[in-house]
């Protein structure tokens, strides 16, 4: 993509959405942070209906290491590799507590210390609750930024490194959820929707897909 494209591609996805969202449900940084951890080949959909009945519950790193393990389980069982998230986070819980008072810490590199937490994850967690202008690059991102022309890469590090520089300063904040958006819904994996894409004019994808 040309670098003169990169500033009408935003603006387009912004006027259509000025202040996207992410699509998990939470309402502390904790909750956050355990529903991105919960969502690892998951979809937002299965996490929400499992977090739905959890967080009303248990939602503090204590109240998760009261459940236990088992109960934990009970809670997640309808999400994918259940099992090994349920002890991802109740380690990452024990060292909130342990090494941060029970609080999320603000630092990539202190989350992504936490068991279960990944690059990814500690982006998502920094922009959406501590309103960082971080890439945090999933398979829709991914997707996107290579084929657009955007911010091609091969590895997803390479791709958010691509985005931090690429991406206008205006745009930095929203621009993660703006790319995981179109990517879910418009720009999706098997057949990309260009027929009815605000943003195909900037595109470099070749040849673009008719309408069915």
């Amino acid at each position: 993509m040309k670098k003169e494209r990169i500033e009408p591609f935003f603006a387009t996805l912004q006027a259509a959405n000025p202040e996207p969202e992410t699509e998990l449900e939470y309402s502390t940084p904790f909750e956050l942070l355990a529903a991105v951890l919960l969502s690892a080949q998951a979809t937002d959909v299965g996490v929400n209906k499992a977090t739905r009945k959890l967080f009303p519950v248990a939602n503090t790193p204590q109240a998760i290491l009261d459940l236990g393990l088992e109960g934990l389980e009970d809670y997640i069982k309808t999400i994918g590799l259940y099992r090994s998230k349920a002890k991802h986070l109740m380690e990452a819980c024990r060292m909130l507590i342990e090494q941060h008072g029970g609080e999320v810490p603000r630092t990539r590199a202190e989350l992504e210390a936490l068991p279960g937490v990944g690059r990814k994850t500690a982006n998502v967690v920094l922009n959406v609750a501590f309103g960082e202008p971080t890439m945090a690059v999933d398979t829709h991102i991914f997707r996107v930024s290579n084929r657009t022309g955007l911010a091609p890469g091969k590895t997803p590090l390479e791709v958010e490194l691509k985005l931090e520089k690429r991406v206008p300063p205006a745009y930095r904040l929203h621009a993660h959820h703006w790319l995981i958006l179109h990517g879910r819904y418009v720009c999706v994996a098997r057949k990309p929707m260009c027929w009815k894409c605000a943003v195909a004019p900037y595109c470099d994808y070749k040849p673009k897909t008719p309408a069915p």
